[in-house]
């Protein structure tokens, strides 16, 4: 990449006119409209998306390389970046069915169900962790069978506006999406009530903060160091409730979603807060790692990953003063 950005920093291509009007279309039609549509758009992005072909051919290389040639069975090229982006599509109309309250709840099985459905049952609110490996939005069909609300935090503008149309498309929807520049005090606090209310939270921790830069650990990922947000593990801590990783990965026959409780409790005195933080990130990145080797191309992380804070605060500077 020639200039290395933040992942917060880079435009999103789209709009929410644009994802409102595919949701109508959904409800209208159904999937094969817009396919018509989202194929040329994917290829037109593909044709002139250089950073995000950039990204997706060094995290292919990444697995190719860390695995040996096992996860994948050749050294990557464009026809595989084209498949990569063509999932990312995809993965974007599965979201648009969830949203759209068409995703019959047939469509999901459950690895490690009972841990959902004791926490329903006790009325227990939890974390849930999450990352852009596979499709978290599967939150809006597990909620659509619960009685339970789900709390979804996301780094990117006019979450109040998307949760007004998601509410126009399904009145009876129950997932609250919450727009975050920085875990404040205030923040917390309003959290840990709806946690206590037996809400659930769920969280991606797989990007870097958009607004507090220096506070990430700095892991293995895929055989390179990675930036990893202290944030929403800190954020974990606080709430004291139980605390999983979940996953939600596309297969044949529809989506499996993960549920795995980390290997130590969210919960230590202040003095070993510091140490518990790195495990618990080491613990999530560990888990990350075994899955996007199952799973490459439901990465959708489409930027420079290993991308240091000093590195972007640098190309920040830089863009500034040009």
């Amino acid at each position: 990449m020639s200039k290395q950005q933040h992942w917060s920093i880079i435009a999103e291509r789209g709009s929410y006119l644009g994802i409102w009007l595919l949701m109508k279309i959904n409800q209208l039609t159904g999937r094969w409209l817009i396919r018509l549509v989202l194929w040329p758009v994917v290829f037109y992005f593909f044709l002139t998306g250089k950073r995000a072909r950039a990204a997706s051919k060094q995290f292919l290389t990444q697995v190719y390389d860390y695995s040996n040639g096992t996860a994948l069975k050749k050294p990557p090229n464009w026809f595989d970046s084209l498949k990569h982006l063509v999932n990312f599509a995809e993965s974007a109309l599965d979201k648009i069915e969830a949203w759209s309250g068409k995703m019959p709840s047939d469509t999901l099985s459950h690895v490690n169900r009972h841990i959902f459905q004791e926490l329903t049952e006790q009325k227990q609110g939890a974390v849930f962790i999450g990352s852009h490996l596979g499709n978290l939005e599967v939150s809006r069909a597990l909620s659509k069978n619960a009685d339970t609300r789900f709390n979804v935090m996301v780094f990117t503008q006019h979450a109040e506006q998307f949760n007004r149309i998601l509410k126009k498309l399904d009145p009876n929807m129950d997932v609250n999406l919450i727009q975050v520049t920085e875990v404040s005090a205030e923040l917390a606090i309003m959290l840990k009530q709806r946690i206590d209310n037996g809400e659930h939270l769920v969280i991606a921790a797989d990007r870097t903060s958009t607004s507090s830069f220096g506070r990430v650990t700095e892991v293995p990922f895929l055989g390179k160091m990675a930036p990893i947000s202290e944030g929403p593990f800190i954020l974990a801590m606080l709430m004291d409730c139980p605390v999983y990783m979940m996953f939600c990965f596309k297969q044949k026959a529809g989506f499996e979603v993960i549920l795995e409780p980390f290997e130590r409790p969210f919960s230590a005195s202040r003095k070993g807060r510091a140490e518990l933080l790195k495990q618990q990130i080491s613990n999530y990145v560990a888990r990350l790692t075994h899955y996007c080797l199952l799973y490459p191309y439901q990465w959708y992380n489409f930027f420079d990953f290993w991308l240091s804070d000093d590195e972007v605060q640098r190309a920040k500077a830089l863009t500034k003063e040009s």
